[in-house]
This record gives C-alpha cells, sequence and structure tokens, in this order.
C-alpha cells in the first residue's frame, strides 16, 4: 500500500466518488491542471505534518470534502487567512472551477497563489488515513452525492465504517458541517448519527446558518423546491 492510499478499516468500499472527469476539457483546463494544481497539491509525504504544508503560517487546520465548484472553498479562503484550509475533489472539473477563479488566464505557471489553501485531488479517505490524530479544526462535507439507490449506502461518505477515520481526524471539540438536500440522505444521517457515540448531534438547521458560504448545489436543490438541511456536529472528546 502506497502513502496516498493507507489502508482503510475492513466494509469501506474501495472508492466513494463515481467519474473524476466530465466534458473534455478545454486547453485552458489543462494547464491548470498541469502547472497550477501542482503549485497547490498537498502530497502524503506533506499530510504527516499539515501545518507545515502552507505558505504561511496558520492557527487551525480545516478540511473540505468534495468541493464542487470550489464556492464554498474560495469564500472561506477569503475571509479566513489565518486557517490552513485542504480543500478534497477528485473531479477534475471542479478541480478547474476552483483554479480558473484563482488565476488569470496566461498565467497558470506563475501567479500568486494563496499561501493557506492545499489541494487534494484523491479520495479524502485516504487523506483522513495520512493526517495525525485530532489534526483538524473543522470538517464540511456539503451536498455530497447521495448515492440514492439502497445498494449503494455503502459509498456514501456518512458511513458508521468510516466515523472512527473522521473522528480520529477531528480533536476534541472540532466541527463537522454537514449540509444535502437530499431527502434519502437527510434520512440517512440522521439514523447514523442516532447510533454512535462519537459525535454530539444537535437537530439540523432548516435554513443556511450565518458563516455557512453557498454553494451553487445549493441554490439549484432551492431553485428545484428541495428542502436542505445543515447539521453543525461536534466531536466528543
Amino acid at each position: 500500500m502506497t502513502a496516498e492510499r493507507p489502508p482503510l478499516a475492513e466494509g469501506i468500499p474501495d472508492r466513494l466518488y463515481g467519474r473524476r472527469r466530465g466534458h473534455p476539457l478545454r486547453p485552458r483546463q489543462q494547464r491548470l491542471l498541469e502547472e497550477t494544481l501542482p503549485r497547490l497539491r498537498l502530497s502524503p509525504e506533506q499530510a504527516a505534518d499539515p501545518r507545515a504544508a502552507f505558505g504561511t503560517p496558520v492557527e487551525a487546520l480545516w478540511l473540505e470534502i468534495g468541493f464542487g465548484g470550489g464556492e464554498h472553498s474560495l469564500a472561506q479562503i477569503k475571509a479566513n487567512p489565518r486557517v490552513g484550509y485542504i480543500a478534497s475533489e477528485v473531479f477534475e472539473n471542479g478541480l478547474c472551477s476552483l483554479l480558473t477563479t484563482l488565476v488569470p488566464e496566461g498565467e497558470e505557471a506563475t501567479a500568486p497563489l494563496p499561501g493557506h489553501l492545499r489541494l487534494w485531488p484523491q479520495d479524502a479517505r485516504h487523506l483522513l488515513g495520512l493526517l495525525p490524530e485530532g489534526a483538524l479544526d473543522r470538517l464540511f462535507l456539503l451536498f455530497p452525492d447521495p448515492w440514492p439507490k439502497a445498494r449503494h449506502a455503502k459509498r456514501r461518505f456518512v458511513n458508521p465504517t468510516l466515523l472512527p477515520l473522521v473522528a480520529r481526524a477531528l480533536r476534541p471539540g472540532a466541527e463537522w458541517r454537514i449540509a444535502s438536500d437530499d431527502p434519502t440522505y437527510q434520512g440517512w444521517v440522521a439514523e447514523v448519527m442516532a447510533e454512535q457515540a462519537l459525535f454530539d448531534v444537535p437537530p439540523p438547521a432548516t435554513a443556511r446558518p450565518e458563516g455557512w458560504p453557498g454553494t451553487r448545489y445549493e441554490a439549484k436543490a432551492l431553485r428545484e423546491g428541495r428542502s436542505p438541511l445543515y447539521w453543525s456536529l461536534t466531536r466528543r472528546g
């Protein structure tokens, strides 16, 4: 097993995501992946001491799993310059969406980049296994793939087999934010969290709480008449 893929607990599927690419990449997107992404990429070796991996001193460490189009990540790094922010996404078009906002065209290899941002373009579960115990101060899982079919339930990130790995990476008192507009996933989160003892789980909010930047997925859900729920879990000591 390589450093990028530490062993996962028995019962956890090899991967939770589907495809890595949507439409074919345009030349600009290809340059972003080849020239900009390596400048921000967190290596497996750096994950062992993540705060040292940033280009500026940081006072806390946050991780977003599956950042989609990057709107939430970009808003958070802008609002929190003293936080080391790791944004994880395997979907190449999502990576390009975030990177497009960060660098002007033609400056993919040279434009300054936020010193307190690092990207993990692989399965975030492997990163959780590489981080030191209690490394994270906050974790975001916003509008994840719901895998709505019952036979795919084991692929949902909120999963009884995965909770110990998540809890290990969070310090006591750390916050785990979860949002979903999918009724099946909402019920699943409630069911899974009712059967665990690692997190305090207050009832979810029905409106996005203050300090939670919006995403394109939330906006789409609201346009289409779905009602998101927003959980704020606390890691128990």
